[in-house]
């Protein structure tokens, strides 16, 4: 590059150009040959590197490599070194005193631009981090520590770049910026908390991307999409997107329904409010006619010998039907009730299932169903809860009940007529 440098030199001058002007176009020539060595680097490595990378890629099973590509980390990479080519090869191009302080500029200009890239790259490779830890685990996400890391790098990576433009010590920077730590912790005050709040959260297990959360105080009600330094993503059902501080899911409260997923089980809380006016003791003929219920059939005759043995043995008078026990209409509904969904077979046999009556109030008796179904996925669980109360509500009239409704128009019409 010298010997070529003294014949462009030789050259200029042999077409009548002055010394001084000569010993500026042959730099100039020299260091546009330069950028043009470093284009050409720049595509071969692109084109062999990056071509073997693909078409190996494109023939393994691995997830890995594919995402290489996607986050371009080999393009990074190879970017670099082009740019120490330059470098390298700049004082070839500025020789004279005269240009020492152009090479000085472009050398701080090169140093600045590898120094960049170089913090594309790391993040570019964080960033795969996440994506294979997200691939591996469901779940937990590391996103706001490696937004974190991110930040870290970029911030050195600002103040090495400055450092070298300005000319100026690394140590005299950070001593700097410590004088103004109360500034920057103002202006970052969002994802210093941020970063406190995520590494409550992860360390809790309290918040996991794809939890169904609930937090009516910023309208949220949906999936986690994603956990980031600065806000959690919410799809709501709606389709909706919400965005909340991170911070705000550890000072204030969110209802996580992870829990329900987990446990395999879905609950339904649900109630038929009967008409107390048609509560009644069960007549002989009543019995039987409970009896052609195939799930009764056993209930009804050991109830009946449990309370006849009752009376007996405490002499009861069954000329008056108060005295002594008896079955009561709404006593064997409930108990068909219980029979029903334990022998349905989305309801699930680990959790809870219980049949039970409410406090009375003006709008009838409350007979609430607390269970839990096996299917947890929402419309299918929606379904079936409607197929068990749509029963339900169709076999009332079997038992001599009925549930209660306010008046309604039809009725006032009906009475009318």
């Amino acid at each position: 590059m010298h010997l070529l440098k003294e014949w462009i030199n030789a050259q200029l001058l042999n077409l009548g150009l002055p010394e001084k002007t000569a010993g500026i176009l042959d730099n100039i020539t020299i260091f546009i040959l330069i950028l043009l060595f470093a284009f050409l680097i720049d595509i071969i490595l692109r084109k062999t590197i990056v071509g073997v990378f693909r078409r190996v890629a494109g023939h393994t099973k691995n997830d890995w490599d594919d995402l290489i590509l996607e986050r371009g980390i080999i393009h990074k990479v190879i970017r670099i070194v082009p740019l120490l080519f330059i470098y390298v090869m700049l004082p070839l191009s500025f020789t004279n005193n005269e240009t020492s302080v152009w090479l000085l500029i472009a050398e701080r200009v090169c140093l600045v631009a590898i120094i960049a890239i170089s913090i594309r790259f790391l993040n570019a490779l964080l960033d795969l981090v996440n994506d294979l830890y997200n691939r591996r685990q469901s779940g937990k996400s590391i996103k706001g520590f490696i937004q974190v890391v991110q930040i870290v790098f970029i911030c050195i990576g600002l103040i090495l770049m400055i450092g070298i433009l300005f000319d100026k010590s690394v140590g005299s920077l950070i001593a700097g910026l410590g004088a103004s730590a109360a500034v920057l912790m103002l202006i970052f005050k969002d994802s210093i908390l941020g970063f406190v709040a995520g590494i409550q959260l992860s360390s809790n297990d309290m918040l996991r991307t794809g939890d169904w959360i609930t937090m009516p105080k910023y309208g949220a009600d949906g999936t986690v999409i994603d956990v980031t330094l600065n806000a959690v993503k919410v799809r709501n059902f709606d389709n909706t997107i919400v965005t909340i501080p991170p911070y705000s899911l550890v000072s204030d409260s969110f209802q996580n329904w992870r829990g329900m997923t987990d446990s395999g089980g879905r609950r339904i809380k649900r109630s038929i409010s009967i008409d107390m006016n048609s509560v009644k003791f069960c007549t002989p003929e009543m019995l039987e006619k409970f009896r052609k219920i195939e799930i009764l059939r056993e209930y009804i005759d050991e109830k009946e010998n449990e309370l006849k043995s009752y009376n007996e043995e405490h002499k009861i008078d069954n000329a008056i039907k108060v005295n002594g026990r008896r079955q009561t209409n709404l006593g064997v509904f409930r108990a068909y009730i219980e029979r029903y969904l334990k022998a349905h077979p989305n309801v699930s046999k680990k959790h809870t299932c219980m049949v039970r009556q409410l406090q009375p109030t003006e709008k009838g008796i409350p007979v609430e169903l607390y269970l839990f179904l096996s299917e947890i996925r929402w419309v299918y669980y929606e379904g079936i809860q409607a197929d068990i109360f749509d029963h339900l509500l169709a076999v009332v009239p079997e038992f001599d009940l009925e549930v209660y409704q306010n008046i309604s128009g039809s009725d006032m019409r009906r009475v009318r007529g």
